[in-house]
């Protein structure tokens, strides 16, 4: 799930990642503002659910995927689109 909190008075929006998958013991988002190198950390849920908030500046695009026990990468299936990347995959597309 990506979650947009959209502010007035903020050149930023909040957007709030929550991610559910199989067998995972870590989950990192990397790619946000273009940043492959350091991930943000997801937390940890009772359910199994993992989420982080992330700001965001408005009018921007961001391409990111999820990093699964520090070796499997996955997009976002409610994404708000897919770009294809250097490695032949696809890489998950936020826009704010």
């Amino acid at each position: 799930m990506v979650q947009k909190t959209y502010f007035k008075t903020k050149d930023y929006c909040k957007v709030k990642f929550a991610f559910k998958p199989e067998n995972a013991e870590t989950v990192e988002i990397l790619g946000l503002n273009s940043d492959w190198e350091n991930a943000v950390l997801m937390s940890r849920k009772k359910d199994g659910t993992f989420s982080a908030d992330v700001n965001l500046p408005k009018d921007s695009k961001h391409e990111f995927k999820y990093r699964v026990n520090e070796t499997e990468w996955i997009n976002d299936p409610e994404a708000d689109g897919l770009e294809p990347n250097i490695y032949g995959s696809t890489n998950s597309v936020i826009s704010i």
